[in-house]
């Protein structure tokens, strides 16, 4: 009860970049994860989108979440080493501050399941109020990341909107 009283008044939004998925010949998988993971953690779902892996489309979306007010942006899918995937370049666009810890945790405990969590490009960051993190597209990759920075997410939000509880307590 504790942990969805510190989430409930933080929003979210989750981002599937699929050039297949938004032409419907892909199922979205992971985004239906997210939402359904993040809802049960507390956090109010604002928005949810599938689109395709385009730059100019990331950028304008992850900048009208930013707007609207949206706390947490989760995209999935984009983050590897195609050239379609353009999830990170778009990101490291729209954000003011990286944090560059919750990426490398994500890849770090990825890297512990396979050898390929070192192609992952994904990056985080935050603009304004809002913080937004690249998952990958599989739902596999994207449950296990999600998890990875689940536990962090109450405080970082709470610090990015002007909390002033100590880091070493929280």
């Amino acid at each position: 009860m504790e942990k969805t009283m510190r989430t409930a008044r933080f929003s979210f939004a989750v981002v599937t970049l699929s050039d297949k998925g938004s032409l419907g010949l892909r199922e979205d998988t992971s985004g239906p994860y997210l939402i359904d993971c993040l809802k049960k953690e507390g956090y109010q779902l604002a928005d949810y989108e599938i689109m395709a892996d385009k730059h100019d489309g990331i950028v304008a979306k992850l900048l009208e979440l930013v707007e609207s007010g949206v706390d947490l942006i989760v995209t999935t899918g984009g983050t590897g080493p195609a050239p379609t995937d353009v999830t990170p370049e778009a990101t490291r666009e729209v954000i003011e501050r990286e944090t560059p810890g919750i990426s490398e945790a994500m890849r770090a405990a990825s890297l512990l399941k396979t050898p390929h969590a070192m192609l992952s490009r994904g990056c985080s960051g935050i603009r304004g109020t809002s913080l937004i993190i690249n998952l990958p597209g599989s739902l596999k990759a994207a449950r296990e990341n999600i998890e990875v920075v689940l536990p962090a997410l109450p405080h970082a939000l709470d610090k990015i909107n002007g909390g002033t509880s100590d880091c070493g307590t929280a």
